[in-house]
C-alpha cells in the first residue's frame, strides 16, 4: 500500500510515527482527548465503573470469616473506642446531648470522607495493568471507588440509624434531609479522589502522608465535641465551623438528633449551610475533575 503522507528521511520518529498512526486511523492510547469527548467517553462507560465497584464491594474482606460484616465493624469500634477514651476526657457538662448518637453519626460520616480520600488516591497506582494494557478514561477508576464507598456507606446508614434509635431518637420526616447532605458530599470526595489520585501518580510518598493528613481533618471536624462549646465563636472557631467535614457532619446531626438542634444545643442549620455544603461539593468536583484531566495522557508512563 502506498502511503498517501510523505514521510521525508530528516524528520523526527515521534512524527514519522504520527504519519503512521494517521494513515492507518489509529488513534494514541493514553492521549488526553477533549473535555467534551473525555465527559462523553466516561458516561458510555458508566456501566464499567458501576460493575467495578460492585466487584470491589463484594470481594472486599471476603476472606475475612466476617466477611462484610467488617464494613460497619471498623466505624462501629472506632466510634466504641473515641467514646470509650473522650466520654472519660470530657467533662460532662461540655458534651453534647445523646452522646452515643452524636459520636456515632460523626464517625461514620468522617469514615466515608477518609475512605474516599485513601482509596481514591491508590486508584491508579494500584490499578496499573488496567491502565498500561487498556483504552478508557482514566476518571473512571476513582469514580468506581467513590461508587464503592457510597455502597458502603448504605449499609453503613443503616446501622446508624439503628443505633441512633437504640438512644432514644425517633425517626422523623428530618431523616430524609441525609439524603442530600450525602449527595452533596459525594461530590466533595470524588473531588477530593480526583486530586489525590492525579497527586499520588506524580509524588508517590504523597501516600504515606495522607494518613497524618486524614487525622489532622479528624481533630478540626468537631467528632467528638460541638466546635462553639469548645472552641468558641472567634475567628479559629469560624474556620473549624467552615471545614466542609464540619459542614456535613452538622447537617447529619441536625437531621437525625433533634436535641442538639438550635443555636443553644450548638448545631444551628442556615440556608447558608445547605449553600456552603452543595458548594463545597460542586467547586470541589469541577477543579478536581478538570486537575485530573488535564494529566490524563500522562498515566500509566511511569
Amino acid at each position: 500500500m502506498t502511503s498517501i503522507l510523505p514521510i521525508r528521511p530528516e524528520t523526527s520518529a515521534a512524527q514519522r510515527a504520527a504519519a503512521r498512526a494517521a494513515e492507518y486511523g489509529l488513534i494514541q492510547l493514553g492521549g488526553r482527548p477533549p473535555l467534551k469527548t473525555y465527559i462523553r467517553e466516561i458516561w458510555n462507560r458508566r456501566h464499567f465503573a458501576f460493575e467495578l465497584a460492585k466487584s470491589r464491594f463484594r470481594a472486599q474482606n471476603e476472606a475475612n470469616r466476617l466477611g462484610m460484616a467488617w464494613v460497619v465493624l471498623n466505624p462501629l469500634i472506632q466510634a466504641g473506642v473515641y467514646g470509650l477514651i473522650f466520654g472519660v476526657l470530657l467533662q460532662k457538662s461540655n458534651r453534647p446531648d445523646n452522646y452515643v448518637a452524636f459520636l456515632t453519626t460523626g464517625v461514620f460520616t468522617f469514615n466515608y470522607f477518609s475512605t474516599c480520600f485513601s482509596d481514591g488516591s491508590k486508584s491508579l497506582v494500584t490499578n496499573r495493568g488496567l491502565v498500561r494494557t487498556l483504552h478508557f478514561p482514566r476518571a473512571v477508576l476513582p469514580i468506581a471507588t467513590v461508587l464503592q464507598k457510597t455502597l458502603e456507606l448504605g449499609a453503613m446508614i443503616i446501622v446508624m440509624a439503628i443505633i441512633v434509635m437504640f438512644t432514644g431518637e425517633l425517626p422523623q420526616i428530618d431523616w430524609l434531609l441525609i439524603i442530600p447532605t450525602y449527595a452533596a458530599m459525594s461530590l466533595f470526595c470524588a473531588g477530593v479522589a480526583f486530586l489525590a489520585a492525579r497527586l499520588t501518580v506524580h509524588l508517590r510518598d504523597l501516600t504515606q502522608l495522607i494518613p497524618f493528613i486524614t487525622r489532622i481533618i479528624f481533630y478540626m471536624s468537631g467528632l467528638f465535641y460541638v466546635i462553639s462549646t469548645q472552641v468558641g465563636d472567634g475567628i479559629f472557631g469560624r474556620i473549624l465551623k467552615a471545614n466542609p467535614l464540619n459542614i456535613y457532619i452538622s447537617l447529619i446531626r441536625y437531621s437525625m438528633l433533634e436535641g442538639l438542634r438550635g443555636a443553644k444545643n450548638g448545631i444551628e442549620i442556615t440556608p447558608t449551610t445547605w449553600v456552603m455544603a452543595f458548594g463545597y461539593g460542586a467547586v470541589l468536583f469541577v477543579v478536581g475533575f478538570i486537575f485530573f484531566w488535564q494529566a490524563e495522557g500522562l498515566y500509566g508512563r511511569d
